[in-house]
């Protein structure tokens, strides 16, 4: 007599695909038991589990992602902390820039982190501006 189902078979009888199936449990949305060959069982717990997690995602219209980082949540205090000192902070202009420049100061800094990301995943484009500069820039000008 067979302990469960196969992962080909599972995603048959869950909808979910193999790959889905695999990312769900790499999520450490379910813990699946292995085979002593090491192939991934289904029993009747693991699929109620897999039922019960998409009348979840119905329900409250959210993705596997959310789920994922919920468990997340709960399992790091340090991001939980970080998560909520961020809700509750409020926007506070930098020392040094004045009101009027304070938008275009922000904007400078993201192009520039944007930039770095790029830099570093290898594409090595500087992010395009969207702003004009608020002078004219010429060879001659003095500085």
């Amino acid at each position: 007599m067979r302990e469960g189902l196969t992962i080909n078979e599972a995603a048959e009888t869950t909808g979910w695909s193999p790959r889905m199936l695999r990312y769900i449990e790499s999520a450490g949305l379910i813990e699946l038991p292995r085979s002593p060959s090491g192939y991934r069982i289904f029993g009747p717990g693991e699929l109620q589990r897999l039922r019960t997690l998409r009348e979840l995602l119905a329900r409250f219209d959210c993705a596997l992602s959310d789920v994922a980082f919920a468990r997340r949540l709960a399992a790091d205090p340090d991001l939980r902390a970080s998560l909520d000192t961020w809700f509750e902070e409020r926007p506070q202009r930098p020392e040094g820039v004045a009101t009027s420049d304070w938008l275009h100061w922000e904007q400078e800094k993201h192009e520039r982190l944007l930039a770095l990301g790029s830099d570093r995943s290898g594409a090595g484009q500087p992010a395009p501006s969207r702003t004009p500069p608020t002078t004219p820039i010429t060879e001659n000008a003095a500085v």
